[in-house]
């Protein structure tokens, strides 16, 4: 499970509508017969057209100031081995989603008119995808760079000599580029991962778009908070304030679990990427005193997925390289950092 939650900016503002984003999420029903479509939906209602979702976060902004938020995107991404637990992708997901809401509004540790936050309260809209593109950031793409960048000088100098700006020999440049496309490290279905590339496998994936306000546009809630869990004198009250990241992603993969009875490992819980990041002994340790069956699908779900571990070095003589483990701790702290959602 991957979770991310992140503030819509357009360059260094944030966005003042919902539209651009909405229509981004609409891409994959382009060419699809209506039956086949997957739209937008919310705690109570299915088949929620774009216009209503642009519309309802739109108008859902009052008193805030061009500098805040006006909605967030969770973006919940689930395994291979999480999907393979799920009977119908779309139905089982959005079943999820609405289960999750409740933990996000139980993550806040606020009130309203004295009474806990519930489910109500937040206005949101969900749309469950089916695929996924590799893109720049991924670490197949840049693993790969260095290999697309001698290709693309390679056909620059031959596109150069076929219009007679140089000289040079074609068939050689064309075995050249041949040979680099087979050496590049990340491929699929033989051919070099470019960016752009639909990722193989089940991808299906679930988009929220949360507004700022509650549904009463009259309070903030914001999972941006810098206050995890806390309490504060204004005007003469005791406020209660934040929003602790930490128990909604922990929330998170207890309700996949106990919905779908699946059984996570170790190695899958954000519990144990945290670990990683802070404490990499302690995480190979935890590794190691699995029993060997879990140990076992562990390795197997770590060497898959990207998750730490030190590939290509046997269970048993699991010591750190260091190159590889910096690689791999820079790939876990991005992760961490992009689940604590960064303002």
């Amino acid at each position: 499970m991957y979770i991310t939650i992140t503030p819509q900016k357009l360059g260094n503002n944030y966005s003042q509508s919902s539209a651009d984003f909405v229509g981004y999420l609409e891409k994959e029903n382009e060419g699809l017969e209506q039956q086949d479509m997957e739209h937008f939906f919310n705690q109570y209602s299915d088949e929620i057209s774009a216009e209503e979702v642009v519309k309802e976060i739109g108008g859902n902004t009052a008193k805030l100031k061009k500098k805040e938020p006006k909605f967030y995107s969770i973006t919940v991404s689930p395994s291979k081995y999480e999907l393979r637990k799920l009977q119908n992708n779309s139905q089982d997901l959005k079943a999820y989603t609405r289960e999750l809401m409740k933990d996000y509004v139980a993550s806040f540790n606020r009130e309203i008119n004295g009474r806990p936050i519930t489910v109500d309260d937040v206005k949101y809209f969900a749309k469950i995808e089916h695929l996924r593109t590799f893109k720049g950031t991924d670490f197949q793409i840049k693993e790969n760079q260095p290999y697309a960048t001698k290709i693309l000088q390679l056909k620059t100098e031959i596109r150069n000599i076929q219009e007679g700006r140089a000289e040079g020999n074609i068939k050689r440049m064309k075995k050249e580029i041949a040979k680099l496309e087979k050496q590049a490290p990340h491929q699929q279905n033989g051919k070099r991962i470019v960016q752009g590339m639909k990722k193989d496998g089940e991808q299906s994936h679930i988009h929220i778009i949360v507004s700022r306000k509650d549904a009463s546009n009259s309070v903030s809630l914001s999972p941006g908070s810098k206050h995890k869990a806390s309490e504060v004198e204004m005007h003469g009250k005791t406020v209660k304030r934040g929003f602790d990241r930490d128990a909604f992603f922990a929330k998170a993969e207890q309700t996949f679990d106990k919905t779908f009875g699946y059984k996570r490992n170790y190695a899958e819980t954000y519990k144990a990427k945290k670990t990683f990041v802070k404490n990499p002994n302690l995480y190979f340790s935890a590794l190691m005193k699995l029993p060997a069956n879990e140990k076992a699908l562990a390795f197997k779900i770590i060497s898959k997925s990207g998750l730490p571990v030190v590939p290509g070095i046997p269970v048993s003589q699991a010591q750190i390289a260091l190159r590889v483990f910096k690689r791999l701790r820079r790939g876990a702290e991005i992760a961490i950092k992009s689940s604590s959602i960064g303002i």
